[in-house]
């Protein structure tokens, strides 16, 4: 934990970050893309869901592709994908008191939206425990992994790399955070050898109070 004793900027990925994999409140969100995707273009669903995982893979989000080959409405496309039910997940009292004792300051960026990243907060219990959220609306719809994107809101948000860490359940979005100096959390079940990835982490509250509990004892 060493290195992480001068970071006090904690930059979170929101889907499968800030609750776990196994709630798949994702696959709602992949569901609705699939139909609209489908609705959109005219095509059957099988079709539309091949479509929606090759854009995600190649262009960072469905809705980047969906962008660069169709006109869409990136804000309509956005509302309705996200119309979900938000009722699977749960407040996590852990994590709650452990974001809330982190020392330094918290950032929700998200390739989702604002809106769709307070109501996955408040669900959790988490809407008080973060000072800023960024969504893609705040990168003019440029996605991660692109350096772009990050730039974008790393200045918006006064980001220190040196200073700064993020968490993330994707690895690709992990390597341009990595080459800008921040240290890097990847949120996953098996460990990587990636060297752009500083730690590979299962379960977060844990990860956070070994921070904590590192901090305090520095300062003491």
């Amino acid at each position: 934990m060493k290195n992480l004793a001068n970071i006090d900027c904690w930059i979170f990925d929101l889907d499968n970050t800030l609750y776990p994999a196994s709630t798949n409140l994702f696959a709602q969100v992949s569901e609705k893309m699939t139909s609209y995707i489908a609705n959109f273009l005219g095509i059957d669903k099988a079709k539309a869901d091949k479509m929606r995982y090759e854009y995600w893979q190649k262009y960072g989000t469905s809705l980047a592709g969906l962008m660069k080959n169709f006109k869409i409405d990136p804000d309509h496309f956005l509302e309705v994908v996200h119309d979900i039910d938000f009722s699977s997940l749960n407040k996590d009292s852990k994590l709650i008191n452990t974001l809330n004792e982190l020392p330094g300051r918290k950032v929700v960026y998200t390739n989702g939206t604002v809106p769709y990243a307070r109501q996955v907060l408040k669900y959790r219990g988490l809407a008080d425990a973060f000072d800023e959220i960024y969504g893609i609306e705040n990168a003019n719809y440029i996605p991660k992994p692109s350096p772009k994107a990050y730039k974008m809101i790393f200045a918006k948000s006064n980001i220190i790399y040196n200073r700064s860490a993020m968490f993330e359940d994707e690895i690709r979005n992990l390597k341009v955070p990595s080459d800008l100096g921040l240290k890097t959390i990847l949120i996953c079940d098996t460990p990587t050898n990636e060297n752009y990835v500083d730690y590979s982490v299962e379960n977060l509250p844990d990860f956070l109070r070994q921070i904590i509990s590192t901090s305090f004892t520095e300062k003491n």
